[in-house]
């Protein structure tokens, strides 16, 4: 009994698993059957090109205002301009704290004033010195003469006394030569206190005038007309950052380190419109040529423009692979007009106008397939698909000039190698093969 019952179970499981097997195979064929695959012609007329991407605004002249690189502790921010704000030359965008450059500018100014003091007052005793040592020299030599006559006297006197007029003589000469010399060291010494008191003073003139340029850097102006744009605080997070993080922009109160930048001034009569447009469109783009411009935040505004510049090399993102249709270049659009609503990180759809192409044959660009790194359509033939190359003249945002293929030619709109999973009688390839 038991072992009828493991069979019966054996016997279950083996049906269930050959009619999943059933169904799966019955739902993924390993490719589409030729009528099961929608299909276009290759058809002769007019091509417009036309090519559609985005771009951001951006100002190609700008200034930077940083806080000013003075010593210290960090600077508090009390006064600061708007963004968005429309600024003239001169005009105040950022003011901080003074109250530390007016405590060291005042404490410099008493030592430049203790300095000049310090020089007087050595003056003073190199003057007291001088005219101490020219006493005591005029007394030396005043000496020396008297016993120099002595010394001529002792002829008329005794041996000893003449013996007492010479070491007199010797004894007043040696005194004067000590003085002399302890003269030329009084006076290196005086003018080398004097030297030392003319150096404290400089180093303090020096000091104070730093700080008073310390002091006027604390009102920051605007070099040119523009528009303000506030900074990021890069210290808002006590110093944490990490890309892709939201800072908050500085306001009044902020404490920012000396060198930060805090405002940008952006020129709006100097600004472009920056797109990346892939790569396969790079032909279709051409100096001087029309553009259409319709900004996110300006939906009910057209604005025109001509392409300023095409970018020569293609760049990848390093998150994107090496997929070629990843790669783009860049195109930099001059706007036609200026308007006062324009702000730098504006974003916009862009049309670029091309030429247009007559009598060319063209397919949908649906129909073309990359194979190797070459571009091949599918043309029906026969009951079957053969795989061709085409030549790309040109394209637009729908359609691809072509040559390679004769007109009315039946291409296929999918890639009919491809295995196409089957979803139900609701689609193309399910209608006829659904169980």
């Amino acid at each position: 009994m038991k072992r009828s019952r493991v069979a019966v179970w054996c016997l279950a499981s083996a049906l269930l698993a050959g009619v999943g097997v059933v169904i799966a195979m019955s739902r993924t064929r390993p490719g589409a059957r030729p009528d099961d695959v929608p299909t276009s012609t290759v058809k002769r007329g007019q091509l417009s090109i036309e090519v559609h991407a985005t771009g951001e605004l951006n100002a190609s002249n700008t200034v930077m205002l940083s806080a000013p690189a003075v010593g210290g502790d960090a600077l508090q921010i009390t006064h600061l301009a708007q963004t968005g704000e429309r600024v003239k030359k001169g005009d105040l965008m950022v003011e901080f704290d003074p109250s530390e450059q007016n405590y060291k500018l005042e404490q410099n100014r008493s030592e430049l004033m203790q300095a000049d003091e310090e020089i007087i007052k050595a003056k003073a005793d190199a003057a007291v010195q001088a005219s101490e040592d020219l006493v005591a020299l005029l007394k030396d030599r005043y000496n020396v003469r008297r016993a120099e006559l002595d010394v001529e006297k002792n002829e008329l006197v005794s041996k000893i006394d003449g013996q007492k007029n010479d070491l007199a003589l010797v004894q007043a000469k040696r005194v004067l030569a000590e003085l002399e010399k302890d003269i030329e060291s009084h006076k290196a010494s005086g003018d080398a206190t004097i030297y030392l008191a003319q150096e404290k003073h400089n180093k303090a003139q020096l000091a104070m005038d730093q700080a008073q340029q310390n002091l006027a850097h604390m009102r920051v102006t605007t070099p040119m007309d523009g528009l303000a744009s506030i900074q990021k605080n890069q210290n808002a997070a006590g110093g944490f950052y990490f890309t892709g993080m939201t800072l908050p922009d500085y306001r009044p109160g902020d404490q920012v380190q000396p060198g930060s930048a805090i405002v940008q001034i952006l020129d709006p009569a100097g600004m472009n419109l920056v797109s990346k447009v892939p790569e396969g469109e790079h032909d279709n783009i051409k100096n001087g040529e029309s553009v259409r411009v319709m900004f996110d935040a300006l939906p009910d505004t057209v604005f025109n423009g001509i392409v300023k510049s095409v970018g020569g090399m293609s760049t990848n993102s390093i998150f994107s692979g090496p997929d070629p249709s990843s790669h783009t270049f860049d195109v930099t659009i001059q706007l036609q007009r200026n308007d006062p609503r324009l702000r730098p990180g504006l974003t916009a759809g862009i049309v670029f106008h091309g030429a247009q192409v007559t009598s060319v044959l063209y397919i949908p660009r649906q129909a073309l397939f990359m194979k190797e790194g070459k571009r091949v359509v599918y043309v029906r033939k026969d009951g079957s698909y053969q795989q061709h190359l085409v030549k790309i003249k040109s394209e637009s945002e729908s359609r691809v000039a072509i040559d390679g293929l004769e007109e009315g030619a039946e291409v296929a709109l999918l890639d009919p190698t491809i295995p196409h999973r089957q979803t139900g009688p609701g689609t193309a390839a399910g209608a006829e093969g659904a169980p």
